[in-house]
């Protein structure tokens, strides 16, 4: 009878939306992961309907140059990114992670409606301008002000709550159950196939609709998808399964440092035996589970040196000052994010390649044949070869690679490690950026002398390198997700998310430095430069290869990094005072 009680609740600590025990067939499940893997879908679409085009956008309605535009959209992407490790602090510190998505996706809403209005009254002068070759008049500072308040409210609604829902949707199954742990695993790669699945329709219908002229038509496509997604999100409410939000990981940080500065004179136990923790049950009472004793970071372990003040307290019946005494589990919360810090600096430059994908390689595109018979190919459109390879080999990966994998390695079909993935991902970002600027060369041999940015060679000759990318990320991100999602603690999982986007927010302001960078060095003295105004005049190749080389020597740093990282040993409880430790 016990049992069967036992049975109806999740093992996890997950709660319903009252605060009480979820019970299992009430609540979670892939019935609420469905509807937020839709409302992934929606958003994702709702954004990349407005920036994935926007290269185009800001050359014919904001009239800015090639490497003008590259820059905007290099920084407005690094910006969304970067408002998702926002989101994931006040995730973590304040809102949790159901009122982040509900909050920012009501701000995603608000962003794409001032867009669209924007758009249509203000940005499109004259009539019919827009097209592709067509310039709109000259804006005012005033315009462009309320044109990027719109966008980066838009870039704030879509960055800051992903972490949230992706760490949210992850909840809703229970990891101490082995069948929900096992669908806890495929959501993060479905999440990832639903927001390229999201980007597929912006990138392909909206696309050719905004390249027709249509921008006001495609952004309240975009504005009536965020609304419905927003929609979807509270239609799962009653169902919804939450976790209680933990103490304010800055504060629990900056205790750990204070507390470890005042102790620095102290002598450190041996093997970290002495240190304080908590026992069991009061521990798990503010959303916490017990990480256990690493040797790494030995001058964090000053924290939690116990002093004959602290032992009065403790006899005293009081709470140790958490400024003074901080647990083992504290300091080690510490220690996971610092272990995490090689790994995820080693990411960025794999975030270089993406977004080069989504601003040079459509310029590439644009400078290309774009015509069959008589219908044009948007060059933002092929980003679409990127999202089906992506999401089928994601789908495909189970059944396909990792027996594939097994065979080349001659070992049982044990699938790569995460960081095994991220360091094949980032391998094949190599070779995408030479085969791009191998394009590049074919295409400055076909390219016409009458001066304008114009190539006879086909735009399909870009499918290999849009291919090897979505491949690339494929590997990188889900594995990248999976991993920062196992190696953060309870309460810092939305953080670790967060960090783990934002590491795509560091590439895109690297991309856009290095971009300004080159083309001030190349430019000096007369000269076109890598990357001016007609690409025809200019050596975009070399800025492919460069990349490659650079992501090069990222590859062989990562592989060091990846051999010395120390997996973290969490304490999980089940059904009592029995622990299992994973790693």
């Amino acid at each position: 009878m016990e049992e069967g009680l036992s049975d109806a609740f999740t093992k996890d600590g997950s709660l319903d939306r009252h605060g009480n025990p979820a019970i299992r067939r009430r609540t979670g499940g892939w019935k609420s992961a469905i509807l937020l893997l839709a409302n992934q879908g929606l958003s994702t679409l709702a954004f990349a309907g407005v920036e994935v085009n926007m290269v185009l956008f800001s050359k014919s309605v904001l009239r800015q140059t090639n490497a003008e535009a590259a820059n905007s959209f290099s920084t407005l992407m690094g910006t969304t990114y970067l408002f998702s490790l926002v989101g994931a602090v006040l995730t973590d510190s304040f809102l949790g992670r159901y009122l982040t998505c509900v909050i920012f996706q009501g701000v995603l809403a608000v962003g794409l409606v001032s867009l669209s209005l924007s758009t249509y009254i203000l940005l499109l002068k004259p009539q019919g301008c827009g097209k592709i070759g067509e310039f709109c008049d000259p804006k005012s500072s005033s315009e462009l002000a309320i044109f990027y308040i719109s966008i980066y409210l838009a870039a704030l609604g879509n960055g800051a709550p992903e972490p949230a829902l992706v760490t949210f949707g992850a909840d809703q199954f229970d990891e101490e159950d082995p069948k929900e742990k096992k669908s806890k695993s495929s959501f993060f790669a479905y999440f990832y196939v639903a927001l390229n699945l999201g980007c597929l329709f912006s990138e392909t219908v909206l696309v050719y609709i905004e390249n027709m002229g249509n921008w006001v038509l495609g952004f309240f496509i975009s504005t009536c998808c965020g609304i419905v997604g927003l929609i979807l999100l509270l239609s799962g409410s009653l169902r919804y399964r939450h976790f209680k939000r933990s103490d304010n990981p800055i504060s629990r940080f900056s205790q750990v440092f204070v507390a470890a500065m005042r102790k620095m004179k102290l002598e450190l136990p041996s093997n970290g035996e002495g240190l304080y923790e908590v026992c069991g049950r009061e521990g798990e009472s503010n959303g916490m589970k017990r990480i256990h004793h690493t040797n790494g970071f030995k001058f964090l372990d000053q924290a939690a040196i116990i002093t004959p003040m602290d032992t009065k307290l403790q006899s005293k019946g009081q709470s140790p000052n958490p400024w003074h005494l901080c647990t083992i589990t504290q300091v080690e919360e510490i220690k996971c994010v610092l272990r995490l810090l090689p790994i995820w600096f080693c990411t960025i430059l794999s975030s270089v390649i993406f977004i080069q994908m989504l601003s040079l390689f459509v310029e590439q595109g644009a400078a290309m044949e774009t015509t069959i018979s008589s219908f044009h190919i948007p060059p933002a459109s092929m980003t679409a070869f990127d999202i089906i390879s992506t999401s089928c080999f994601i789908i495909l990966y189970d059944k396909l690679v990792v027996p594939i994998f097994a065979k080349a390695t001659k070992r049982d079909p044990k699938p790569p490690s995460e960081l095994q993935r991220i360091g094949i991902g980032l391998f094949i970002g190599i070779v995408a950026m030479i085969f791009a600027g191998i394009v590049e060369q074919y295409r400055l041999k076909f390219a016409t002398t009458s001066g304008k940015e114009k190539s006879s060679l086909s735009i399909f000759w870009q499918v290999p390198q849009y291919v090897l990318v979505g491949v690339s990320e494929a590997f990188v991100y889900v594995a990248q997700m999976e991993f920062f999602a196992s190696e953060m603690p309870e309460g810092l999982k939305s953080i670790g998310m967060g960090l783990s986007m934002s590491s795509s927010a560091i590439g895109s302001y690297i991309c856009s430095m290095l971009l300004t960078v080159i083309t001030e060095i190349t430019s000096k003295n007369g000269k076109k430069g890598w990357v001016p105004p007609n690409l025809n005049e200019g050596h975009l190749d070399r800025f492919f290869f460069l990349s490659a080389a650079l992501t090069a020597l990222n590859l062989g740093v990562y592989l060091v990094c990846a051999k010395r990282y120390e997996h973290v040993l969490i304490e999980k409880l089940e059904g009592g005072d029995e622990t299992e430790v994973i790693a």
